[in-house]
């Protein structure tokens, strides 16, 4: 029998952007508010077009929907972009996210890592028209953060631009897979708890496919998250759900707080047991940025090694289903070359040959 998940009310607030230079002071109270309390909030008014987001939704599934022989062409890589599937697994619990995953970036790290346009035509430029809004986005939330930490208005800004090639930003299109109905099954967590390892988090939902739950202040015993108490994030249509990384509460002081979420695997009535899809923004600085406080509670760690110790605890994991993926892959390949020159081909009617003329 599976123990039914504690949940308990916990505002979630939702930001309008609008007339955001006019407002700007009272959005940013409310940013910081949201930022120090729960580490979560929903942004309305923020310039994305439902239609362009349903564009960018249906890029994704027209990738996922792919063959994994083709989708295998662009696979993930320590750089933290590319293709992976049930490869994110949480260090505490060695289980693996049911759910595949291709993440994108603006530049030198997705060198023959883009789909090409022979598969998927326009992929590459529908994505980065895509990211390049989902960053001026981003970038006026930056401003708002970096006043309510008493830094100039570029402080953050600066260390996420786009005209920099080593930009560490990931635009992740996530398809999580359907779940079966079955009752006497523990099943696993569509993507286990955790919080994110970066600066800022935009992420988009479809409606209707629920799961998302947060537990702030990481009163979450284990990382699974079994037998704490969750809320349930309910989607709006038009707005982005925002949340506070580990590198920007380190970067805060611990002021900001990145609190862990998790998207549950259905178990209970209610619960969305089909195939889930969402794309998320994760803001990380360039690798020569400073990360320390206005108070320095922490010794200063430039945006590549903070990066290269969340990616080590990540990757060690990853790198081991990887490797059994590729050897999965090359065994199917052997068994279909040994059926084919075997004894499927000695059963093969011999064929004769005409000869033809140049």
């Amino acid at each position: 029998m599976i123990e039914k998940t504690r949940y308990v009310d916990r505002e979630i607030p939702h930001i309008s952007l609008k007339d955001f230079e006019k407002r700007i002071d009272d959005i940013t109270q409310e940013l910081r508010a949201a930022a120090e309390n729960t580490g979560f909030f929903a942004i309305t008014d923020h310039g994305i077009s439902e239609t362009e987001v349903n564009s960018m939704f249906k890029l994704s599934e027209q990738f996922f929907v792919l063959p994994e022989e083709t989708k295998a062409t662009v696979p993930w890589t320590p750089q933290n972009v590319g293709w992976e599937s049930r490869g994110q697994v949480r260090p505490a619990t060695g289980l693996a996210d049911q759910k595949e995953t291709y993440n994108l970036q603006f530049g030198e790290n997705m060198k023959n890592t883009w789909l090409s346009d022979d598969v998927l035509p326009g992929f590459k430029d529908k994505s980065l028209g895509f990211m390049r809004h989902v960053q001026e986005v981003s970038e006026r939330l930056m401003i708002c953060l970096a006043r309510g930490l008493g830094f100039k208005d570029d402080y953050f800004h600066q260390y996420h631009d786009i005209r920099r090639p080593d930009l560490q930003s990931v635009l992740r299109l996530l398809h999580y897979f359907e779940v079966p109905k079955a009752a006497d099954t523990k099943p696993l967590q569509r993507c286990g708890a955790h919080a994110d390892w970066g600066f800022l988090t935009l992420l988009f939902q479809k409606p209707g496919q629920s799961g998302l739950e947060i537990c702030p202040e990481r009163e979450v015993v284990t990382e699974q998250g079994h037998g704490n108490e969750w809320t349930k994030v309910k989607f709006e249509k038009g707005m982005i759900v925002c949340n506070i990384g580990d590198l920007l509460m380190s970067w805060s002081d611990d002021r900001f707080k990145s609190t862990l979420h998790r998207v549950k695997a259905p178990s209970e009535e209610g619960d969305f047991y089909d195939e889930r899809y969402s794309i998320a923004f994760f803001n990380q600085p360039v690798k020569d940025a400073i990360i320390q406080g206005p108070k320095k509670k922490y010794p200063a760690v430039t945006g590549e090694e903070f990066t290269r110790k969340a990616m080590e605890k990540y990757y060690s994991a990853l790198k081991k289903t990887l490797a059994s993926q590729k050897t999965e892959r090359g065994t199917k390949t052997k068994k279909r070359k040994a059926e084919w020159g075997g004894e499927s081909r000695r059963h093969m009617p011999r064929r004769k040959c005409k000869a033809t003329s140049a």
